[in-house]
Protein backbone atom coordinates (compact mmCIF):
# COMPACT_ATOMS: atom_id res chain seq x y z
CA UNK A 1 0.00 0.00 0.00
CA UNK A 2 2.77 2.42 0.83
CA UNK A 3 4.35 2.08 -2.62
CA UNK A 4 1.11 2.91 -4.39
CA UNK A 5 0.57 6.22 -2.66
CA UNK A 6 3.74 7.88 -4.07
CA UNK A 7 2.84 6.66 -7.57
CA UNK A 8 -0.72 7.90 -7.26
CA UNK A 9 0.49 11.19 -5.86
CA UNK A 10 3.02 11.56 -8.69
CA UNK A 11 0.37 10.69 -11.30
CA UNK A 12 -2.06 13.16 -9.76
CA UNK A 13 0.59 15.87 -9.70
CA UNK A 14 1.50 15.20 -13.34
CA UNK A 15 -2.15 15.43 -14.37
CA UNK A 16 -2.60 18.62 -12.39
CA UNK A 17 0.49 20.18 -13.96
CA UNK A 18 -0.61 19.00 -17.40
CA UNK A 19 -3.99 20.61 -17.02
CA UNK A 20 -2.63 23.89 -15.77
CA UNK A 21 -0.02 23.95 -18.56
CA UNK A 22 -2.78 23.34 -21.12
CA UNK A 23 -4.88 26.18 -19.73
CA UNK A 24 -1.84 28.44 -19.69
CA UNK A 25 -1.00 27.60 -23.31
CA UNK A 26 -4.58 28.20 -24.43
CA UNK A 27 -4.57 31.58 -22.73
CA UNK A 28 -1.29 32.47 -24.44
CA UNK A 29 -2.66 31.27 -27.78
CA UNK A 30 -5.77 33.39 -27.30
CA UNK A 31 -3.66 36.47 -26.58
CA UNK A 32 -1.43 35.77 -29.59
CA UNK A 33 -4.48 35.52 -31.87
CA UNK A 34 -5.94 38.75 -30.49
CA UNK A 35 -2.60 40.54 -30.89
CA UNK A 36 -2.34 39.31 -34.48
CA UNK A 37 -5.87 40.54 -35.18
CA UNK A 38 -5.02 44.01 -33.84
CA UNK A 39 -2.16 44.26 -36.34
CA UNK A 40 -4.07 42.61 -39.21
CA UNK A 41 -7.11 44.91 -38.89
CA UNK A 42 -5.06 47.90 -40.08
CA UNK A 43 -5.13 47.38 -43.88
CA UNK A 44 -8.91 46.94 -43.76
CA UNK A 45 -9.65 50.29 -42.13
CA UNK A 46 -9.66 53.69 -43.83
CA UNK A 47 -9.02 56.67 -41.57
CA UNK A 48 -10.14 60.15 -42.65
CA UNK A 49 -7.68 62.60 -44.19
CA UNK A 50 -5.61 64.46 -41.65
CA UNK A 51 -5.31 61.60 -39.15
CA UNK A 52 -1.71 60.91 -40.20
CA UNK A 53 0.94 63.61 -40.55
CA UNK A 54 2.35 61.99 -43.69
CA UNK A 55 2.44 58.73 -45.67
CA UNK A 56 5.19 57.32 -43.44
CA UNK A 57 3.47 58.05 -40.14
CA UNK A 58 2.83 54.90 -38.10
CA UNK A 59 -0.50 53.48 -37.08
CA UNK A 60 -0.53 53.69 -33.29
CA UNK A 61 -1.95 50.57 -31.67
CA UNK A 62 -2.52 51.49 -28.05
CA UNK A 63 -3.42 49.50 -24.95
CA UNK A 64 -5.23 51.26 -22.11
CA UNK A 65 -5.47 49.43 -18.80
CA UNK A 66 -3.55 46.36 -17.67
CA UNK A 67 -1.69 45.11 -20.74
CA UNK A 68 -2.47 41.40 -21.22
CA UNK A 69 -0.27 41.09 -24.32
CA UNK A 70 3.23 42.11 -23.31
CA UNK A 71 5.80 41.28 -25.98
CA UNK A 72 3.24 39.26 -28.00
CA UNK A 73 1.69 42.46 -29.35
CA UNK A 74 5.10 43.95 -30.08
CA UNK A 75 5.98 40.88 -32.16
CA UNK A 76 2.66 40.98 -34.03
CA UNK A 77 3.13 44.67 -34.83
CA UNK A 78 6.75 44.05 -35.84
CA UNK A 79 5.60 41.53 -38.43
CA UNK A 80 4.01 44.46 -40.29
CA UNK A 81 0.94 44.61 -42.42
CA UNK A 82 2.26 45.55 -45.83
CA UNK A 83 1.34 49.20 -45.41
CA UNK A 84 2.12 51.81 -42.78
CA UNK A 85 4.52 50.95 -39.98
CA UNK A 86 2.89 49.95 -36.71
CA UNK A 87 3.79 51.36 -33.30
CA UNK A 88 2.61 49.85 -30.02
CA UNK A 89 1.97 52.21 -27.13
CA UNK A 90 0.89 51.39 -23.60
CA UNK A 91 -1.08 54.29 -22.20
CA UNK A 92 -0.92 55.30 -18.57
CA UNK A 93 -3.64 57.90 -18.98
CA UNK A 94 -6.90 57.91 -20.99
CA UNK A 95 -6.16 61.49 -22.07
CA UNK A 96 -3.47 60.14 -24.41
CA UNK A 97 -5.92 57.93 -26.36
CA UNK A 98 -6.62 60.62 -28.96
CA UNK A 99 -3.22 59.95 -30.55
CA UNK A 100 -4.13 56.31 -31.24
CA UNK A 101 -5.64 54.82 -34.37
CA UNK A 102 -6.51 51.53 -32.66
CA UNK A 103 -7.22 51.46 -28.93
CA UNK A 104 -7.55 48.19 -27.04
CA UNK A 105 -9.35 48.69 -23.74
CA UNK A 106 -7.85 46.11 -21.37
CA UNK A 107 -9.00 44.87 -18.02
CA UNK A 108 -12.29 46.73 -17.94
CA UNK A 109 -10.78 50.12 -18.85
CA UNK A 110 -13.50 52.60 -19.76
CA UNK A 111 -13.81 54.39 -23.07
CA UNK A 112 -12.17 57.79 -22.63
CA UNK A 113 -14.56 60.75 -22.72
CA UNK A 114 -14.91 62.33 -26.16
CA UNK A 115 -13.32 59.43 -28.02
CA UNK A 116 -16.56 58.29 -29.69
CA UNK A 117 -16.42 61.29 -32.03
CA UNK A 118 -12.75 60.72 -32.93
CA UNK A 119 -11.46 58.38 -35.67
CA UNK A 120 -10.09 55.79 -33.24
CA UNK A 121 -11.00 52.12 -33.63
CA UNK A 122 -11.89 50.92 -30.14
CA UNK A 123 -11.40 47.22 -29.44
CA UNK A 124 -12.84 45.51 -26.38
CA UNK A 125 -13.77 42.08 -25.11
CA UNK A 126 -17.28 40.68 -25.67
CA UNK A 127 -19.96 43.16 -24.69
CA UNK A 128 -17.43 45.91 -23.99
CA UNK A 129 -19.03 48.35 -26.41
CA UNK A 130 -16.07 48.82 -28.74
CA UNK A 131 -16.27 49.21 -32.49
CA UNK A 132 -14.71 45.76 -32.52
CA UNK A 133 -15.44 43.28 -29.73
CA UNK A 134 -13.44 40.07 -29.38
CA UNK A 135 -15.68 37.07 -28.69
CA UNK A 136 -14.94 33.40 -28.11
CA UNK A 137 -17.09 31.17 -30.32
CA UNK A 138 -16.57 27.39 -30.08
CA UNK A 139 -13.07 27.89 -28.66
CA UNK A 140 -12.05 30.25 -31.47
CA UNK A 141 -11.31 33.96 -31.17
CA UNK A 142 -13.76 35.84 -33.37
CA UNK A 143 -14.86 39.46 -33.47
CA UNK A 144 -18.06 41.49 -33.75
CA UNK A 145 -18.00 44.83 -35.56
CA UNK A 146 -20.14 47.91 -34.91
CA UNK A 147 -19.87 49.49 -38.36
CA UNK A 148 -22.44 52.09 -37.37
CA UNK A 149 -20.15 53.40 -34.60
CA UNK A 150 -17.21 53.37 -37.02
CA UNK A 151 -19.18 55.46 -39.52
CA UNK A 152 -20.07 57.99 -36.81
CA UNK A 153 -16.35 58.35 -36.07
CA UNK A 154 -15.46 58.92 -39.72
CA UNK A 155 -13.95 55.48 -40.23
CA UNK A 156 -14.60 53.09 -43.07
CA UNK A 157 -14.19 49.37 -42.47
CA UNK A 158 -13.60 47.24 -45.56
CA UNK A 159 -16.34 44.89 -46.67
CA UNK A 160 -13.71 42.12 -46.60
CA UNK A 161 -13.22 42.58 -42.86
CA UNK A 162 -16.97 42.92 -42.30
CA UNK A 163 -17.50 39.60 -44.08
CA UNK A 164 -15.09 37.87 -41.66
CA UNK A 165 -16.85 39.18 -38.56
CA UNK A 166 -18.88 36.95 -36.28
CA UNK A 167 -21.62 39.60 -36.39
CA UNK A 168 -21.95 43.14 -37.75
CA UNK A 169 -24.06 46.07 -36.64
CA UNK A 170 -24.57 47.74 -40.01
CA UNK A 171 -24.51 51.46 -40.69
CA UNK A 172 -27.85 52.95 -39.87
CA UNK A 173 -28.30 50.52 -36.97
CA UNK A 174 -29.46 47.52 -39.01
CA UNK A 175 -28.00 44.08 -38.13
Amino acid sequence: MRRRFPRLAATGLALLLGWSTGAWAQSNLELAVKAAYLAKFVPFIDWPDGVFANAGSPVNICVLGGDPFGAVLDRAAGAGNGGRPLAVRRLVSPELAGSCQILYLAGGASLPVGLKERPVVTVTEAGGGGMIDFVIDRNHVRFDIDDDAAAHSGLRISSKLLSLAHSVKRRGGNP
